[in-house]
């Protein structure tokens, strides 16, 4: 037996917390970008901040080489590949033009020399060289990337190679490449540490990691950079403040000082006028449901999920959490059944509806004791 939902308790927004969604978040304070192609997005949530020609097609010149990496990653992950292990340079990697690390044709090359050759050096010769021995060649390597691509969500991306030289049929969107290495980070943790080196030396040439972000101590530790005469400039990075990581895809820069100050304005303006926002927590106990026929009399309620926002700080006061709780549940109760539902609501945003349940088992009282109860509550005495 149950009755229906009469205790209804509001509170507000307070603190930090996690969630998963792809979705756009209203701006009281817009900004504007010289990059042609533009997304900053929260990476905790998956919200974006904002957007400009971020589902365009579009080159990706060397951001592509983080999809490269992935697939590397997931090599060495898989016991493919080891980081120790050395690889061949065919002439093919050889004669890669564009940024290079300078390998040699047959001379031998750790596989962990070759990432830091592409993360750091942005080396072609090492993407193809990394590439022949995931997949055997170059088209087998471009194959595993498409695959990899619709397995990420990338749905505007395709890849004829490892390097991101230019090809009408290489592409990615903006929306794309943050989601790419997003999983990057999320996927290889324990990897991601050769993005923000920066620098490395082989053959005693030594080269600068070319990420501009780096060099300038606002808690950027990665991704990618990239330039085509096609493409222009273009940056992958990511930040991290306080545990709280923005990333930001710009393209089509005419500049590399460009490439420096635009995803560096836009990594500010983002934590500046938004914030992280704790609407709901799974670990929290929102009220207590009454339990009829129980071993106990009532059972904390609990949301079965955790949920949080990227907001404009200007609104988080706006929102409200209204809590809707079932008047009485007969038992027995499970842990983890539905006793009520919380809504959330406020300025600018959809309304989010989130199921709570029972956080213990409620057992039933015996036959005698449920008798008594029963009797009681029919003389109106209980």
């Amino acid at each position: 037996m149950k009755r229906r939902l009469v205790l209804i308790v509001s509170f507000f927004l307070l603190s930090l917390s996690c969630a998963q969604a792809q979705t756009a978040v209203p701006s009281l304070a817009p900004i504007e970008t010289l990059a042609k192609q533009a997304i900053v997005m929260e990476a905790l949530t998956g919200e974006f901040l904002f957007a400009k020609e971020a589902d365009a097609p579009m080159p990706t010149s060397s951001m592509s080489k983080v999809m490269t990496i992935y697939l590397v990653f997931e090599a060495i992950k898989n016991g493919k590949l080891d980081l120790n292990a050395m690889v061949t340079v065919s002439e093919s990697a050889w004669k890669q033009q564009g940024s290079r690390m300078f390998l040699k044709v047959g001379e031998q090359v750790k596989v962990e020399d070759l990432v830091r050759g592409v993360i750091i050096q942005s080396g072609n010769d090492a993407a193809v060289a990394l590439a022949e021995a995931v997949a055997g060649g170059e088209g087998s390597f471009a194959e595993m990337m498409n695959a990899k691509a619709q397995t990420l969500g990338m749905t505007h991306s395709h890849f004829v190679n490892a390097t991101g030289m230019p090809d009408p049929q290489h592409y990615a969107s903006a929306k794309d490449l943050a989601l790419l290495a997003l999983a990057l980070i999320r996927d290889f943790p324990e990897h991601y540490h050769y993005y923000s080196e920066q620098d490395f030396t082989y053959n005693n040439i030594k080269q600068g990691n070319r990420n501009p972000l780096l060099y300038r101590n606002m808690g950027v530790d990665g991704v990618k950079t990239g330039h085509t005469e096609i493409a222009g400039y273009g940056l992958i990075s990511s930040a991290l403040r306080d545990g709280r990581r923005i990333m930001t895809v710009v393209n089509g820069l005419k500049s590399m000082q460009e490439r420096a100050d635009e995803p560096a304005k836009l990594i500010e303006w983002a934590y500046r006028e938004y914030g992280l926002y704790h609407l709901i927590n799974a670990e929290d106990k929102v009220a207590e449901a009454k339990v009829w026929l129980g071993t106990l009399a009532t059972v904390p309620v609990m949301p079965d999920k955790t949920i949080a926002k990227s907001l404009p700080r200007a609104l988080k006061d706006s929102v409200k959490v209204s809590v809707i709780v079932d008047a009485e549940t007969t038992a027995p109760i499970k842990k983890g059944q539905k006793m009520g539902k919380a809504t959330i609501t406020g300025t600018n945003m959809e309304t989010l509806e989130v199921p709570l349940v029972a956080a213990k088992d409620v057992s039933s009282l015996g036959f005698i004791k449920s008798l008594w109860h029963k009797m009681k509550r029919k003389l109106g005495k209980e």
